[in-house]
């Protein structure tokens, strides 16, 4: 088997083990390896033939489709750097982003370069508009080349620039608790590493047809692309509008993998799911926040053939730990341990590692660890940091993620989400973890959506709001009711001052987490003198 060791090497060598197998589907169309690989060796040839150079920024920003995959792998093929952007952006944030990692080429449609027009004459570094589909009528930046798809994809074949492993490849967008959303640079070694270490685990091989739910500007989401051309898998693309649309795909495309954050797994909990999914459907895997027990427990009575997978993982280092499937009975609020390849270490501040069950920070180690964040050293510095030395004869520092979640890890080795340092409420002199409180409401049955947060309050210091959906939009519920039901399982300073219901779905970030920041700031002036 010939070893990938750069981002398009999974392509190329998918492709080279079996050209015409099946590696993307899009609505009723596919596309072969052999083909994928053919256009993604293309594109690139007509990015150099464009001028760019290495490390030149390339912008992506397309629904999921064909044209997006191809450029995903192909600006990198070319020695370049891709910077998936969420289709779900809006103009001004889009132009942001291409303005602060200063992209050289933007690929999009038609329809969204009109809408972006006003936004790309600030982009000074912007030189290359690639069109997909019809090309809009007057479209003109100053300084910014037009050019078709096919026109780019039709370039003679050029040398790609040389890199090395340690060379960056993506640039990935994350919206922080504050301030602007961050551009985690990623090198080929971080991708590879990633694709090869979860691969392993899920043990994905060419059968596997896996769903991509996720946007592919999401590190989760572009993982499903990785390990499924490390492995030769199918990949299955959806640009979804309802649950339902998602359930469909699984059933209709007879998906053997899937993975999800828990906003929508407690959207897909509340379906009926055919019995025969169960059959083909092998693994689903969490992400991006801990998966209600409620909901976990309603998944796998309805998928009783299914293994469920639980992850966690930061942009920052892409993927960190997972609780294998036969861990979950005994422990199904744990994260589970590290991946292949990582070391996550549980330390105090002062930098010392806890001791059992005792809270501390997440800190990851290893080949995931990312290059930091784009222009902005002083949000790197806090992030990423020097470890102390592992061996006395060792001279060069390491450096780690820090992650900002607090977790614990008990006497077998097993890893516990708390919460966030920046999401933890601070009430009466004590801190609360938002989870352990949603886990609460999850578990009555009568919520759909939960989530809960601190605001300013002159005498507590942050107030417990709390922001539900009903389970069924049909059903009544009364914040009281959920305010006795907290009273009856929890200490006093854990019960809400404030729950508000409401109807679903409640908002969200790009990455389809529900966005507490957005909620907390209705609410930043609830609790002032005189309301």
């Amino acid at each position: 088997m010939r070893e990938s060791t750069f981002l398009a090497d999974f392509v190329r060598n998918a492709a080279y083990r079996s050209a015409d197998a099946i590696a993307i589907v899009s609505g009723s169309s596919i596309l072969s390896y052999g083909e994928l690989a053919t256009a993604t060796d293309a594109f690139a040839s007509g990015l150099i033939a464009l001028g760019l150079r290495r490390a030149d920024r390339v912008g992506i920003y397309l629904d999921k489709r064909f044209e997006t995959v191809i450029a995903s792998f192909g600006a990198p093929a070319a020695g370049a750097v891709f910077v998936p952007i969420n289709p779900l952006l809006k103009p001004s944030q889009v132009g942001y982003i291409l303005a602060d990692c200063n992209v050289l080429v933007l690929v999009t449609t038609g329809e969204r370069a009109a809408l972006l027009s006003p936004m790309l004459v600030h982009c000074s570094d912007l030189r290359h508009l690639v069109i997909i589909g019809a090309m809009p009528d007057g479209l003109s930046v100053p300084g910014v080349a037009v050019h078709t798809w096919d026109e780019v994809l039709a370039a003679a074949p050029r040398a790609p620039h040389r890199v090395i492993d340690t060379d960056m490849v993506a640039i990935l967008y994350t919206s922080g608790s504050t301030g602007r959303p961050k551009g985690v640079v990623l090198s080929h070694r971080n991708m590879v590493a990633g694709a090869k270490s979860v691969a392993s685990y899920l043990e994905n091989g060419p059968q596997d047809v896996i769903l991509a739910a996720l946007p592919l500007s999401f590190d989760a989401g572009f993982s499903q692309l990785t390990t499924a051309c490390h492995a030769g898998a199918r990949v299955v693309l959806i640009n979804y509008l309802l649950p339902m649309d998602v359930l469909n795909a699984i059933e209709r495309e007879r998906v053997t993998g899937l993975t999800a954050v828990p906003p929508l797994w407690i959207q897909l909990s509340q379906l009926a799911w055919p019995v025969t999914i169960t059959e083909h459907l092998r693994y689903i895997a969490n992400t991006g926040g801990r998966m209600p027990l409620a909901c976990l427990s309603i998944l796998r009575k309805q998928l009783p053939k299914t293994r469920p997978f639980l992850m966690y993982g930061l942009t920052e280092a892409f993927r960190s730990t997972c609780l294998p499937p036969e861990q979950v009975d005994r422990r199904p609020d744990s994260i589970g341990k590290a991946i292949p390849n990582a070391e996550i270490l549980v330390l105090r501040d002062d930098g010392t590692e806890c001791a059992a069950d005792e809270p501390g920070e997440l800190v990851h180690r290893g080949a995931l660890v990312s290059m930091g964040y784009w222009n902005d050293a002083a949000k790197t510095a806090e992030r990423y940091r020097l470890l102390p030395q592992r061996a006395s004869g060792l001279v060069l520092p390491e450096i780690a993620v820090f992650s900002g979640d607090n977790v614990r890890r008990d006497v077998e080795g097993y890893l516990y989400f708390i919460g966030r340092r920046d999401e933890m409420i601070k009430t009466s002199g004590y801190r609360v973890s938002p989870t352990e409180l949603e886990e609460v409401l999850y578990s009555s049955g009568l919520t759909g959506e939960t989530a809960a947060f601190g605001v300013p309050h002159p005498i507590l210091g942050q107030a417990i709001v709390v922001v539900v959906t009903p389970k069924d939009d049909g059903n009544w519920l009364s914040a009281d009711a959920l305010v006795k039901l907290c009273r009856a399982q929890l200490p006093a300073y854990m019960v809400p001052a404030h729950v508000d219901v409401r109807p679903g779905p409640l908002p969200r970030n790009p990455n389809g987490k529900i966005d507490r920041k957005t909620l907390s700031a209705e609410f930043a002036a609830h609790f002032e003198e005189g309301r």
